[in-house]
């Protein structure tokens, strides 16, 4: 049981953040954010955030640029980006240059998302 680990979920869409929230908030501790300006300001406001999933497509700063940001102070969390589209140059060397462990599309897989934090839990 891995309740103890907290997890943050960044997306724009009302839609996707309840229905994240009701598939994950069973086994993780979720807080949800509503933008990558709200997103960091929910990392600084919670030290036992270790993973943060984040759509890629959002006004203001996309999730890419929010990870960016986010990595900058926070460097020890997992990050993973959702998107509704298919991999992009921006999501492939964010992937080669290690800032995030995966991408997933949309509508997402939970099984797949869960075996990547799983994943990337154990190697923290």
């Amino acid at each position: 049981m891995t309740k103890n680990v907290t997890l943050l979920y960044v997306d724009d869409e009302h839609i996707n953040r309840v229905l994240f929230e009701i598939n994950f908030s069973r086994k993780y501790n979720v807080i949800i954010a509503e933008s990558g300006p709200e997103g960091l300001e929910r990392l600084h406001g919670n030290n036992d955030i270790i993973v943060v999933v984040s759509d890629m497509k959002m006004p203001d700063m996309n999730g890419i640029e929010f990870i960016q940001k986010a990595r900058e102070t926070f460097p020890h969390i997992a990050y993973f980006i959702l998107t509704g589209f298919d991999i992009n140059d921006e999501i492939s060397n964010a992937l080669n240059q290690k800032m995030i462990h995966e991408y997933f599309r949309k509508p997402f897989n939970m099984k797949e998302i869960d075996a990547a934090i799983e994943k990337a839990l154990a190697a923290l």
